[in-house]
């Protein structure tokens, strides 16, 4: 899926940043920059844009400003310096709120939710960003089978494939939606649609036995039953 952003941001430091991120991403294509909000509005009524990433504190017209006059707009999201703008970008609904500096890390979060919202809710190709060595993997949710922890590293389990990762099992949880994925071990999370059959506090998935630790049994079970 290729979402259509623009940027809109005064600062030449903070907008070359974003445009370098935005360029890492091949998902993302770049429509424009702008570097006042006014200058924006009209090139947004005229194309069809998915995303903007767009500035709050700015001369003249503000980012808040350029929201409320739009009347269908598209998502946002929102980098700005100071954080008392969250509650009003919120009321806003806007998709994410980045305080600067923010990391590429901390942007791909908010660009999956993005991804999340404008994907069709009965869609198969959800999808994560996990950081492996030096890039961003992109997941297909779908096709995770379990996450398997070994050591520092956490090992995602994918049909002919693996993909390792030093990210955490909680940062992983966070990523992952809870109807789909359940931890059942210290060092297991699984996808439940996956799972072939429990016996004996074993789960089978493909030719992989997991087992079920006392600590997530009643989780597991509640959820499963």
């Amino acid at each position: 899926m290729i979402i259509n952003c623009i940027i809109i941001e005064d600062e030449p430091l903070a907008m070359d940043r974003i445009k370098s991120f935005v360029l890492k991403v091949p998902d993302l294509n770049l429509l424009a920059c702008f570097d006042n909000a006014v200058a924006a509005i009209s090139f947004i009524k005229a194309n069809k844009a998915d995303l903007l990433f767009l500035d709050i504190q700015m001369d003249g017209f503000t980012g808040i400003q350029l929201l409320e006059a739009l009347q269908k707009r598209p998502e946002v999201i929102i980098t700005t310096a100071f954080d008392q703008y969250a509650l009003k970008g919120f009321d806003l609904n806007v998709t994410d709120y980045l305080l600067k500096p923010f990391t590429f890390e901390r942007f791909m979060q908010a660009v999956t939710k993005v991804y999340d919202r404008l994907l069709p809710a009965e869609s198969s190709k959800e999808i994560i960003f996990v950081k492996t060595e030096y890039r961003l993997e992109k997941i297909v949710l779908n096709d995770i089978l379990f996450i398997e922890g070994m050591r520092d590293y956490r090992c995602i389990r994918l049909p002919g494939k693996s993909i390792m990762t030093l990210q955490t099992f909680s940062d992983l949880e966070q990523e992952l939606p809870a109807a789909k994925f359940c931890r059942v071990h210290k060092s297991y999370i699984v996808a439940i649609d996956k799972i072939e059959h429990v016996e004996r506090d074993r789960i089978r998935i493909g030719n992989e036995i997991i087992p079920v630790s006392d600590t997530f049994k009643d989780g597991f079970y509640k959820r499963i039953r």
